[in-house]
């Protein structure tokens, strides 16, 4: 994939949240960022992969093919091994399309309820695809994260389920952490400094 100077690049998301944590995060690259929108874009890309691999591609092609311009996808959500793998590519969704995050947050916490401390092992796990303006050509890249499922909120960063997940490493939750720390061992932040370095290289 061969990418022009100062190309445009679309984050193909319609979190805000997503938006802002991806755009910062790739600061440094001689790329104009650009969200759906602000290309007016409100057209939502099903997201039908059984994988977070599956949904990144399908939604990294899919915008590319609308927007024509190079895009950037982001799949990415909560995997509990005590819940054999859920949420998984269902965490936006989770307890269904029109509920809160903290009402999700709280039907996960319900759903642990029995379950110790040392049993709440979870991973936030992130995909990232880039498709060429045509969405022929993908590059993957995939970050994780560790960590354990606490028994209730703590702290007041970050969005979605980053109260409730802990990182033993760091002795707090996403949520409890700076921008820069989480940027350092997020999912997100693991993933996204892969692609800035494909990215640079494909950099004329």
């Amino acid at each position: 994939m061969c990418v022009q100077k100062m190309l445009k690049i679309v984050i193909a998301t319609h979190n805000n949240h997503k938006s802002i944590e991806l755009s910062k995060l790739m600061t440094n690259l001689p790329i104009t960022w650009i969200t759906l929108k602000d290309l007016g874009i409100d057209t939502v890309v099903e997201e039908t992969g059984t994988t977070f691999q599956e949904n990144a591609t399908l939604k990294a092609r899919e915008y590319a093919r609308l927007t024509r311009m190079y895009t950037l996808a982001d799949d990415s959500g909560l995997a509990v091994e005590a819940l054999d793998g859920r949420p998984g590519v269902y965490s936006s969704r989770y307890g269904g399309n029109n509920i809160s995050s903290k009402q999700q947050r709280e039907l996960l916490l319900k759903e642990l309820y029995s379950i110790s401390w040392k049993n709440r092992k979870a991973q936030f796990r992130c995909t990232l695809a880039l498709s060429n303006p045509d969405g022929t050509d993908i590059t993957v890249v995939n970050g994780v994260c560790e960590g354990l499922i606490t028994m209730g909120d703590r702290g007041a960063n970050g969005f979605g389920y980053d109260p409730v997940f802990y990182v033993p490493h760091q002795s707090c939750t996403m949520a409890e952490m700076d921008a820069d720390t989480k940027n350092i061992v997020g999912h997100r932040g693991k993933a996204t400094h892969k692609m800035k370095g494909l990215i640079s290289k494909l950099v004329l």
